[in-house]
């Protein structure tokens, strides 16, 4: 009932960790996929989904997808973050947006452009049965709560049902009624994050008050009240625990178990930059689980 994985597979520092062999420096990220899933905690494996945040800048192909693919064990999924060109109202001031930058997004939740330019290729990989929920990860903005929560409703309503997807938040003040009851409609899950300055987890779920699909879907990312730029630096190299959070990690197991006792399925993705280094991170949160259940 409770799928973990990290945030995305490709971090070289988990060598003599996660991956025994050696790749050639252009061919890590492409080749170190299948030994990500082989990798096992006392005797079992640990990972049964991973994340991908390169897609979050260009969709993949359908030949990238055929690559995973032929690397992932049957029961595998891919949480694959969708292409900021959907997610993001205005394009930042940023040299990489070129002429557009600071200009409205015409693709802002624009069904039609998600269908054709981030689904079509899954279809055509055939990677429907490996792909999680799709991550749609909107950075903070200035969208008042009922021009967002109304376009999320009518973005939703437009997309395939074979499929599925979760919503995750940067702006505090979406929590709330109408956002939870505009998710349920559709069947699309809160994505639970532990993330700079966003509430705590239990603290989110209490504002949702309840799950909104089948299945939930945590990410944890940095400590709470700390920047990206300054969790980063704490945890590189990315090679061991540099601060156990222990309500992360207690949340963490009493959403997933509620989650699980109601019948849904855990997603949940760790990030090297919350406590250090994300497989050790997914072992603990294992081992706590564990414990709960030979001990109830």
């Amino acid at each position: 009932m409770i799928r973990f994985g990290t945030s995305t597979w490709t971090y070289e520092g988990w060598q003599g960790q996660v991956y025994q062999r050696t790749y050639p420096k252009t061919a890590f990220k492409r080749e170190s996929l299948g030994e990500y899933y082989q990798y096992r905690y006392k005797g079992q494996p640990l990972f049964s989904t991973v994340g991908n945040d390169s897609t979050f800048y260009r969709p993949p192909t359908a030949s990238q997808l055929i690559t995973y693919l032929r690397m992932m064990p049957d029961h595998a999924q891919m949480c694959c973050k969708v292409w900021e060109e959907i997610t993001i109202p205005t394009y930042a001031k940023h040299a990489r947006y070129g002429v557009r930058a600071g200009q409205p997004n015409p693709n802002f939740l624009n069904a039609e452009a998600f269908n054709q330019l981030v689904l079509q290729p899954y279809r055509d990989a055939q990677f429907q049965a490996q792909t999680g929920p799709f991550l749609f990860e909107f950075q903070q903005n200035g969208l008042l709560t009922d021009e967002f929560v109304t376009r999320l409703d009518t973005f939703f309503s437009r997309l395939p049902t074979d499929f599925t997807y979760a919503v995750e938040i940067r702006n505090a003040s979406f929590l709330g009624a109408r956002y939870r009851d505009t998710l349920y409609a559709h069947g699309v899950a809160h994505v639970y994050n532990h993330w700079s300055y966003r509430p705590p987890l239990a603290e989110q779920h209490a504002r949702m008050t309840s799950f909104t699909a089948p299945f939930a879907v945590l990410r944890l990312l940095t400590p709470l009240k700390m920047t990206y730029a300054a969790a980063k630096a704490r945890a590189e190299p990315y090679t061991r625990i540099v601060e156990v959070l222990p309500d992360m990690r207690r949340e963490t197991v009493a959403l997933v178990m509620h989650a699980a006792r109601e019948g849904r399925t855990g997603h949940v993705l760790v990030n090297n930059r919350a406590e250090g280094n994300a497989p050790m991170t997914v072992q603990a949160l294992v081992d706590v689980i564990q414990g709960g259940l030979k001990g109830s």
